[in-house]
């Protein structure tokens, strides 16, 4: 069969949820002559326009039964979607059983990821598993051949430009292109219906299915084809700026879930994931200013976030300094106007901080799932296990370095003070040298570390970390504890007037 052939639509069935836009497909239908079947509030909203169609029920014989359970489930309605039209036996079974050929099948499915996201009763939600739609969806696509199948409201405008240029006949190259978009359709819905029941089953099976997806513009570099696939709108809105790379979107994720622990004002700034600033403070630009203060040279193309809307007062000094993406809740109609004077930059709304509760990745031939780190300690969780406890002005630092420990990539360790970013080591093969690190760059930007905390991603295996802090001034160390060697660190603590927490929950980030 060719594929540039075209093949007249004749007989067409109808059964959508969703009617909107649905008046304009109709009304075209009718224009070209097509006999049209419904079933329903369907076969209602096209007869209420005027438009003559059959119901199915005339075809098949039988009511819509069992509360609308079940409608086209019958032989004359999927024995003419599925009829080989060049099969002289399907053929004749169709003319012995009075069944009409169906050309052309328009149907959507029923709303089940927005009744599962509702909240509505377990019963709700399963009357909305749709299963005459789903059937019709499979039957039509697999006979690509003969049928046209529509699953989507989205697919509209496609189909009209498509009967309006061929004049109410398609090609088998068009059908195909449908029949591809009405699995993916199907196996978006199966994918969601199976990951709601999985939720309280727990199978092992990983099933991940994403309708939507965008283009980029290259992975991490130039010679890398990539794509974002989900719904990125239903969590940030741009306002401004080029098009989302993929390393923006390393970045933007790793400040969503960096400010989403956080409940006081605060600014993060982040490069390749990691905060090279961050601060907390009662006054917006206050946080700016010191979390900025962290490390100025790193902060240059990085990625800005923060939990409050941008006002006129720090989007003027924000301004001034190149990076690539803001994230805000939102921005003053001055503060907008300022940063969208650099046309490149890209700016953010952050509608909501709701991130996945799972994690997967790809991982040599295959991919692995956790769950996601989301403890947050709290200052009953700081279990003291040296002589000396901390200040009571030093527990605001412990908490707030521990926070960003977490989301450092390992081996991590951060020191802050007066709920400031000091400096940070990460992402080095010992914690030692993280430690170091971290020492150097407070020192090269004018720290002091003297009343500084220490936080660590993981135990101390011995106690060099903790001499080497003491030397530097720092006076309380929270860190998981866990090492057989803990009794070590806090030894030396006790002997050095320092004050350690262990809280219990390591915190790798790789």
């Amino acid at each position: 069969m060719s594929h540039n052939k075209l093949e007249k639509i004749k007989t067409a069935l109808i059964s959508v949820y969703h009617k909107d836009k649905l008046d304009a497909v109709v009304r075209l239908l009718d224009e070209l002559g097509i006999t049209i079947y419904s079933t329903g509030g369907t076969l209602d909203f096209i007869t209420g326009l005027g438009i003559k169609a059959q119901s199915v029920e005339s075809l098949t014989g039988y009511p819509s039964i069992l509360g609308g359970r079940v409608k086209t489930l019958h032989p004359k309605v999927f024995g003419g979607i599925l009829a080989r039209r060049d099969n002289a036996q399907d053929t004749e079974q169709l003319s012995k059983y009075g069944i009409p050929p169906v050309d052309l099948v328009i149907v959507d499915l029923y709303p089940f990821e927005a009744t599962v996201r509702s909240g509505a009763e377990a019963q709700a939600i399963i009357e909305k598993i749709d299963i005459g739609g789903i059937s019709l969806i499979r039957a039509a696509a697999k006979n690509f051949a003969d049928t046209l199948i529509v699953s989507s409201r989205e697919q509209y405008p496609a189909l009209i430009e498509l009967l309006q240029s061929g004049k109410g006949a398609t090609t088998l190259a068009m059908r195909r292109t449908f029949a591809a978009q009405a699995f993916r359709q199907s196996s978006y819905y199966d994918a969601a219906i199976f990951n709601y029941f999985n939720e309280q089953e727990k199978l092992p099976v990983f099933q991940q299915c994403f309708r939507d997806s965008m283009s980029l513009r290259y992975g991490e570099n130039p010679h890398q084809e990539a794509r974002f696939y989900g719904r990125l709108n239903d969590m940030l809105e741009q306002l401004h700026g080029k098009e989302i790379s993929y390393n923006n979107l390393l970045d933007i994720d790793a400040a969503v879930a960096l400010i989403s622990d956080f409940s006081e004002t605060t600014f993060a700034i982040l490069k390749h994931n990691n905060a090279c600033g961050c601060a907390s403070a009662a006054h917006p630009l206050t946080a700016w200013r010191k979390a900025l203060a962290g490390d100025p040279v790193s902060a240059f193309g990085g990625v800005i976030i923060t939990n409050q809307p941008v006002d006129t007062e720090s989007a003027k000094e924000i301004n001034e300094l190149f990076f690539e993406v803001i994230i805000a809740p939102g921005y003053s109609g001055k503060a907008l106007e300022l940063l969208r004077t650099k046309k490149n930059r890209i700016i953010l709304v952050l509608k909501n901080t709701a991130l996945p509760a799972r994690q997967f990745r790809s991982l040599l031939h295959g991919v692995v799932q956790q769950n996601r780190d989301t403890a947050v300690e709290m200052p009953d969780d700081l279990m003291p296990v040296t002589t000396k406890k901390p200040a009571e002005k030093e527990i605001p630092d412990l908490l707030f370095a521990n926070k960003l420990v977490k989301h450092s990539k390992s081996n991590a360790i951060v020191l802050a003070k007066d709920g400031q970013l000091l400096a940070s080591g990460v992402g080095q093969t010992s914690r030692v040298d993280a430690l170091k690190q971290a020492i150097v760059k407070a020192q090269t930007f004018g720290f002091s570390l003297q009343g500084a905390v220490m936080a660590s991603d993981a135990f101390f295996p011995f106690p060099d970390c903790v001499a080497i802090a003491h030397e530097a001034g720092i006076t309380a160390v929270v860190q998981p504890g866990g090492s057989v060697n803990d009794e070590k660190s806090i030894s030396y603590c006790n002997e050095h007037n320092m004050a350690m927490v262990t809280t219990g929950i390591r915190h790798f980030k790789h």
